[in-house]
């Protein structure tokens, strides 16, 4: 049993401390407005923008007409001359820096969904269309369209703590989503003629003002999302009588726009244990049948949130339920064509209401009382109350589990690509609609921290859930390709970007939570974070400090690697090598330093000598007294030596002779770069294992070797590093001592060939046997 360990290094101060230098100039100052501990401080401000909007949807060109009023106020400690919006449908014109920027695609295998968004992008007339800018006495306000961004100058500047009204007239068409890669549309169904509407980013939205940043109108190019404020809504929403719609908000006119059955469903599902119908298959077949002429208006409201979609069709199932977050009562629900059963009845909802509960035990309860999932043309895309999320079977209603094909084309046919997919996008209702980091700049802040969550939220749906992030196994092909770059790199900027945003961000708060800082004090610091960021706009200095301010652990070595560099964890376990103490004591040393010459390998020509008879066999008077010496036997000199040994000592250190413990050396060498701590394994001889976790900080000073001393009672037979896969090691084949056998498995393949030209030339000729 292991019984003591202590480190030895080779120098005092060796090229270790860089890696654990203290995250200094790369962080900004704190202040009064974001303290030194992560939290917000006395001096913290944002701004403010309510929104009333009009807007109606023509099913008949796929367009939409739209006028808002926006009450923007002015929450900072500076005087505003003018006020940034974002026009993020002009990223949809064809003359847009997201078009002209674009690089050529691989030719060399170019799909056709790619050759059709490249056609369609060229071809499709996007782009607001805006007719007029008014403030609250209506008179006209100039204003500056700069590509994506819109800035409106002021009459008279905004003082701090000043509010003003902006009036803006508008309207733009909606882009095929199936054609045109999106986060939002319309996807048409040729064999009823409708359509299922997702409509995002359709109106100018304010853009962000903060204290780190000022303005954020830092162009659209479509992989940085968005930075917006905080506000309420009231938005009516105009469509053809017979589509439902759902939306940010609560519905406020139910009783105008369903059926007297659907209204009382309505009512009954906010007390349901389980989902249940509003609009049922049936209501949703029947309503698809004839295009309403006549229209109506849904009313909706929404308060404290950033942001406002909806989404509109007269083929949605619309079913719901309830589920209790603290204090609160959440409508949780979801709206499907019949094309999607059967996964989406059964599956939908109910992840909606598992994502709302795993997440809020790991941050906070949710604020919202409606949480929605929307099938239609978008892959998945988030909204404070409503995602819109694309998974559903094939027309002939069949779909894989994803065990058995988990590739990227299949998970968009599969359970658990429709289970995780709602989890993701509605867990994005707390990061970043709630906790609002800036998309535009750090993308992992939301999606990383969300990936982390919803990798939790799928291991607690079923035992072996199929997650493809957040093991540190799975991040290993990532983390050793050539083509990345530290995860702080702008959103615009990223490669490989759902490894680099997602993934590897997840990975690394899987790895604190399990492995550095142990789960009881990571979830205490993650939930610290959130519920100081709640309705706050926090910075990656105030995610940092905050998990180290609340886990009481120095993680800036672990922020450092991890998210500054495109290092990689390859450790290897080079050597272990026994030390035995020598007691002086011949009636111990000699028998044990015999069993060491006996254990010496025979070299080969002691191999084949064995047995002959020597010269001085066959000649005894060549032998003398050292003929029969034996080293080992123990001679009245070594009992005198050792007298004399312990004559010289004192009492303790006497007992320091007797010791039986064994001392183990155990050679590391930091091949990939980012130091970790060493999880070990220790194999005994008579069978037992024991867990040791040395942290991280035994590389503190020399980064690259370091030598592990280990004091055991008993003989070592096997130590193996990382033995539970918990640091996303790159090379598993050096983590063992001894060496252990790799293995692998191949297949056979039969070779074919092309027909020849003659054989081309007769019917069905290339199809005759090669024989």
């Amino acid at each position: 049993m292991l019984t003591f360990a202590l480190s030895v290094s080779a120098e005092e101060q060796t090229p270790g401390a860089d890696k654990f230098a203290q995250l200094g100039q790369e962080l900004p100052t704190p202040g009064e407005t974001r303290l030194a501990s992560g939290a917000p401080g006395p001096e913290y401000w944002q701004q403010r923008a309510d929104y009333r909007i009009n807007v109606e949807l023509d099913d008949q060109h796929q367009r939409i007409i739209g006028n808002e009023q926006i009450t923007y106020h002015n929450h900072s400690p500076h005087i505003l001359k003018y006020i940034w919006l974002q026009l993020d449908q002009n990223r949809f014109r064809p003359d847009a820096d997201d078009v002209i920027t674009a690089t050529a695609p691989d030719f060399e295998e170019f799909p056709y969904r790619g050759m059709q968004n490249l056609l369609s992008r060229r071809e499709f007339d996007g782009g607001f269309a805006i007719s007029e800018i008014t403030g609250q006495d209506g008179g006209a306000l100039a204003y500056t369209i700069n590509k994506t961004m819109l800035r409106v100058d002021l009459h008279t500047p905004l003082a701090a703590g000043q509010s003003l009204v902006i009036n803006i007239n508008w309207e733009h068409n909606v882009l095929d989503a199936v054609a045109i890669r999106s986060r939002g549309g319309y996807e048409y169904f040729a064999e009823d003629d409708n359509y299922i509407y997702e409509i995002a980013q359709w109106y100018p939205r304010v853009a962000a003002y903060t204290d780190f940043d000022g303005w954020n109108n830092k162009q659209f190019l479509g992989s940085g999302e968005f930075t917006l404020e905080l506000g309420d809504f009231e938005v009516n929403i105009t469509v053809p009588a017979d589509h439902i719609v759902a939306a940010t908000g609560v519905l406020q006119n139910a009783d105008e726009v369903l059926s007297d059955a659907q209204l009382e469903r309505f009512q009954q599902a906010n007390n349901a244990d389980k989902p249940m119908f509003i609009v049922t298959p049936d209501e949703a077949s029947d309503n698809q049948q004839d295009q309403a002429s006549d229209k109506q208006t849904w009313r909706f409201s929404a308060e404290n949130v950033r942001d406002f979609a909806f989404a509109s069709s007269r083929k949605f199932i619309w079913d719901a339920m309830a589920v209790n977050s603290g204090d609160n009562s959440v409508l949780a629900m979801s709206f499907y064509p019949n094309e999607a059963e059967p996964l989406w009845s059964q599956y939908s909802t109910e992840a909606v209401v598992h994502t709302i509960e795993v997440y809020s035990r790991f941050s906070f309860d949710y604020p919202y009382p409606a949480a929605i999932s929307v099938n239609g043309p978008i892959g998945g895309m988030e909204y404070p109350m409503i995602s819109f999320n694309k998974p559903r079977p094939y027309k002939d209603k069949t779909y894989w589990d994803s065990r058995q094909d988990p590739k990227d084309h299949t998970w968009e046919r599969s359970k658990y690509g429709l289970i995780s997919v709602v989890i993701h996008e509605v867990g994005h209702n707390y990061f970043p609609m709630i906790v609002n980091s800036d998309e535009r700049q750090w993308t992992w802040m939301d999606e990383g921290l969300n990936t982390f969550l919803q990798f939790l939220a799928e291991q607690e749906w079923e035992t072996e859930y199929p997650s493809r992030r957040g093991e540190p196994k799975e991040i290993v092909e990532f983390m050793l390709s050539d083509d990345q770059v530290p995860i702080m790199t702008n959103s615009e900027s990223l490669l490989q970007f759902g490894n680099n945003a997602y993934a590897k961000p997840a990975t690394a708060l899987n790895i604190l939570r399990e492995t550095i800082v142990g789960r009881e004090l990571f979830d205490f610091a993650f939930r610290e974070y959130s519920q100081r960021w709640k309705f706050k706009r926090p910075t990656p200095a105030d995610f940092f400090r905050t998990l180290e301010d609340a886990s009481g652990v120095d993680l800036d070595w672990f922020w450092r690697g991890w998210f500054y560099t495109t290092d990689h964890v390859d450790i290897s376990l080079d050597k272990v090598t026994l030390h035995r103490l020598d007691t002086g004591n011949p009636d111990i040393d000699k028998p044990l330093a015999r069993q060491d010459d006996q254990e010496q390998p025979e070299t080969i020509s002691q191999l084949r000598n064995a047995g002959q008879q020597t010269r001085q066999q066959r000649r005894p008077q060549l032998s003398d007294f050292y003929s029969q010496f034996d080293e080992f036997a123990v001679t009245p000199y070594d009992y005198a030596q050792y007298e004399e040994l312990l004559a010289g000592v004192e009492d303790r250190e006497r007992v320091q002779l007797e010791t039986d413990k064994l001392f183990y050396t155990v050679d590391f060498t930091n091949i990939g770069g980012l130091v970790m701590p060493l999880p070990l394994q220790i194999e005994y001889a008579d069978g037992e294992l024991e867990d040791l976790m040395i942290p991280a900080e035994i590389w503190r000073r020399d980064a690259q070797h370091i030598t592990k001393l280990l004091i055991t009672e008993k003989t070592i037979t096997r130590i193996a590093f990382d033995p539970y896969l918990q640091t996303g090691d790159a090379d598993v084949s050096n983590n063992h001592f001894p060496r252990e056998i790799q293995k692998s498995r191949f297949q056979l393949f039969k070779q074919t060939e092309e027909p020849n030209p003659m054989l081309r030339q007769e019917p069905d000729g290339w199809k005759q046997d090669d024989n």
